[in-house]
Order: structure tokens, then sequence, then C-alpha cells
């Protein structure tokens, strides 16, 4: 029994913890207050929303605790590409 209680809580705060390092994104302001540490693109992506969650990935990929979406085109298929912060 004790064994499955420490099971539940290890699961639950590992699950915290990845999702607290997600990048966000962050406004002018807040970007003063990092280091930007690169760049990121995306594409393929057929919605503004489906654009931003692809940057967001990469950022996440790439170590990034922040960024800020620099340039979206396209009609049926758009890409992207942001600046990102830590």
């Amino acid at each position: 029994m004790k064994t499955i209680k420490y099971t539940v809580a290890a699961v639950a705060l590992t699950a915290l913890s990845f999702g607290a390092f997600a990048a966000e994104p962050v406004t002018p302001a807040q970007a003063k207050n990092m280091n930007k540490i690169g760049v990121v693109s995306a594409n393929g992506a057929s919605t503004l929303d489906g654009l931003e969650a692809r940057l967001a990935a990469k950022a996440e990929e790439a170590g990034a605790s922040g960024y800020s979406i620099t340039s979206a085109n396209g009609q049926n298929k758009l890409s992207g590409t942001a600046v990102i912060y830590k």
C-alpha cells in the first residue's frame, strides 16, 4: 500500500516539474530582462495556434524559458520564427 502511495506521489511530482519548464510567450518588456539565446523556426502549420504551438515546442527543446514570435506567413501552410530567451 505504501509503495502505491509513493509511486503516485512520484508521478505527480514528475508531471509538475515538466510543466514548470515549458517555454512561455514573453512581452517586449519582459524580454528586456532576459537573455536572448537564439532563434527557432517552424513550418507546415495550418492555423496560427498550430504555428505558435510548434514554435513553443521548438523553444522548449532548445532549453528556452520564453519566446517571442517575430514572423508568421503563408496561406494554407504557415511558417514563422521566434526569438528564444532564457
